[in-house]
């Protein structure tokens, strides 16, 4: 086993070697205008100014958390040996830590590529899209270099699987803030700069004369990439830490731990080669272009893998099968995505056309497709976790449920080219507008626009990638809380439990409530975008009304001071949406006890998954349906269509980009909360 140690640090190094390789390659790109310099600064100005303050407001928390961790997680510190108490608590910290670096440095490359990016779009759409992919890239390699050396090191020092629910607690609770604040800082900032000016006033997108358009520009990297990036690099540490946990409980441990590093190892390597494979023609398609590295990628994975599981002694092809089906569902997700959010398929075309009708149209035809969009990946992850449970069944008692676990772990074997991908999206969002902002010309604009297009696409097909990994994580977290649960009963002399009946009133009451806690987070982050926005847009609306030339562009706007009201209301509006996931969880668990605590995580995930999918599906659909419009279809720019669907794009923001890729993140955080107090719920419930 010290050996599959060693070779994750190396593999690690090594992706934090290419990482720095890209993150001068960008650099050395020089920027020429000043005008687009000084924007530039603006933006990542007020990127570090709010990563600042959120980061301050987390790093408090995150200090009241391992001190509870301390005290009573996993055992009473007083009740049982201090030891795993201290180490869950340190590897907690870590977690939240690791994933805070992580989207520091990409705020770091994001806002370091976009003015790069802009200027390269003046050359034509090839050496544009370069720059902006690898920029993307430094995030993925950093992300997925850092969860694999955070988990070797961790089991490595410790021994134990469970001490990383404390570490994959850390990454999920920093991810699920960072996710949420982030999300409701750019949406405030989106939605207040289109109502004002595009529906209002018929500005462009990026006119330097809206207030709220560097805010607009600063959320794309504290929401889609600091974000983002948290949220991933939880995904692949919790897929890890519940095959880990549910590894060391089998007969033939070693092996099937090993597999895990191995398949992870590997994974990253992929995403390396696939990386480096990253090109688009002068005339070419950057969407095809980043389908086809991911294509790539993989292939090399399965080859990799297979190989690996035929000359490692212990590796059984049932788990290889296992995670190659997680990986392929995976791709079938985003190619689903793909269909009902690509402006070249018919999907957004078809609600482009409503559009002409009214924004009513607009919103009926993009609910009705969002809604039929999960479908598709619901089944998917269904499919998934019924074939892999039943392929791994037969190898012993426990390796259903680990089949399950590497088919989450397969799925996200490639996240460094997902997240490369993603973080793309925001570069060239921001490339956009600097290029007009910076008054670079039409031509540049829609070089800008086409990178910007297959950059919201990728970021969609993102997204349901990563709640499709999400769903088959907390399943096979499901299974290590049941793992958790059976050890503290069996210490406790209790009757251990084998599942979870629906018909038995425990499980059914934690199920509803379980099913209603995505839905009010939904609500709760949604919220504070609506009353955000609003406060937003009064601003706007009072510059206009009393700075003299601001709409004439004579004089130029306050855009802090959008910055710093959306800074405030992110902050203020993140934690309550957390902590009512994180404390609903244990009020069911100690009123209900553990088998509520199983329903809740039932529901938590059924529901969670479905709103996630149609809010992050159709808020694309809709960003993508106006963007359509855009390119001179349906009317055009100004045209009653377009009037139109800048309202959907409106409703869809908060949809796709702040309560639906944070539900991945809660009903994770909220199956790691379950199994960190499964001995407590064992213990300590009122009608368990």
């Amino acid at each position: 086993m010290f050996v599959f140690y060693i070779v994750s640090f190396l593999t690690a190094a090594v992706a934090f070697l290419f990482a720095l390789y890209l993150y001068l390659w960008v650099k050395k790109h020089k920027i020429e205008n000043k005008e687009i310099e000084r924007i530039s600064l603006l933006i990542k100005d007020g990127a570090n100014t709010f990563l600042k303050r959120e980061y301050k407001l987390l790093a408090a928390f995150a200090i009241a958390v391992a001190v509870l961790i301390l005290i009573v997680f996993p055992h009473p510190i007083w009740k049982s040996n201090p030891a795993d108490n201290v180490l869950t608590a340190i590897a907690y910290l870590a977690g939240t830590a690791l994933s805070a670096l992580a989207g520091k440095i990409g705020i770091l490359v994001a806002t370091l590529s976009n003015a790069r990016c802009a200027e390269k779009a003046q050359k034509g759409l090839k050496d544009a899209f370069l720059l902006g992919f690898r920029g993307g890239s430094v995030m993925g390699l950093l992300v997925v270099g850092c969860s694999l050396f955070g988990v070797a090191f961790v089991l490595m020092i410790t021994g134990k699987a469970s001490i990383l629910l404390g570490f994959s607690f850390g990454a999920s609770s920093l991810a699920l803030f960072a996710k949420a604040g982030g999300g409701i800082f750019t949406k405030t900032a989106d939605v207040a700069a289109d109502l004002t000016g595009k529906v209002e006033l018929g500005m462009a997108e990026d006119d330097p004369r809206n207030p709220a358009v560097i805010a607009d520009n600063v959320g794309d990297n504290v929401g889609d990439v600091a974000g983002m990036g948290a949220d991933l690099f939880d995904s692949n540490v919790a897929a890890m830490t519940s095959a880990l946990v549910i590894a060391q409980s089998l007969s033939g441990s070693l092996a099937a731990t090993e597999m895990v590093f191995a398949y992870s190892i590997l994974g990253l390597i992929a995403s390396i080669i696939g990386i480096m494979t990253a090109r688009v023609g002068k005339d070419g398609n950057p969407t095809r272009a980043l389908n086809s590295s991911t294509y790539v990628t993989t292939a090399i994975f399965l080859i990799l893998t297979a190989v690996s599981t035929a000359l490692l002694e212990g590796f059984s092809w049932r788990i290889w099968l296992s995670s190659a089906l997680g990986l392929i569902v995976g791709l079938i997700i985003g190619l689903t995505t793909d269909y009902f959010t690509d402006d070249t398929k018919p999907i957004v075309k078809k609600v482009a056309k409503a559009s002409s009708s009214g924004p009513a149209f607009t919103i009926l035809s993009g609910t009705s497709y969002g809604f039929i969009s999960s479908a598709p990946a619901m089944i998917g992850i269904a499919i998934s976790s019924l074939v892999s449970y039943k392929i791994c069944e037969p190898i012993g008692e426990g390796y259903a449920l680990f089949g399950i676990a590497m088919a989450a772990v397969g799925m996200l074997s490639i996240v460094g080219m997902i997240i490369s991908n993603d973080a793309y999206g925001p570069i060239v969002d921001n490339a956009r507008g600097l290029a007009e902002m910076g008054g670079l010309g039409e031509e540049t604009i829609k070089v800008a626009d086409e990178l910007d297009s297959a950059g919201n696409t990728v970021k969609a097909v993102t997204k349901g990638f990563s709640i499709g990994a999400a769903g088959l994580t907390v399943i096979s977290l499901l299974g290590a809380f049941m793992s958790e649960t059976n050890s503290a009963l069996r210490e406790l002399g209790k009757d251990l439990i084998n599942g979870f009946d629906i018909m038995d009133p425990s499980v059914f009451f934690g199920l509803l409530i379980g099913a209603a806690i995505p839905a009010v987070f939904s609500a709760m982050l949604i919220l504070g975008v609506d009353k955000n926005a609003e406060r937003m847009v009064a601003e706007i609306h009072r510059q206009f009304n009393t700075i003299k030339g601001l709409k004439e562009g004579k004089a130029e706007a306050d855009y802090g001071k959008c910055i710093d009201i959306a800074t405030k209301g992110a902050l203020k509006e993140l934690i309550p949406a957390g902590l009512v996931a994180i404390v609903s969880t244990l009020l069911v668990g100690f009123i209900a006890g553990s088998k509520a605590i199983g329903g809740f995580l039932v529901g938590n995930i059924v529901s969670g998954l479905l709103l996630a999918l149609f809010m992050s599906n159709s808020g694309g659909l809709w960003d993508n349906s106006k963007k359509y419009i855009e390119a001179d279809h349906e009317g055009g720019k100004g045209s009653d269509a377009h009037k139109s669907a800048v309202i959907g794009d409106t409703v869809g923001d908060p949809y796709k980009d702040t309560a639906g890729p944070s539900i991945n993140t809660q009903i994770t955080v909220v199956s790691l909360v379950a199994s960190l107090a499964s001995s407590l719920f064992a213990a300590f419930s009122i009608f368990g």
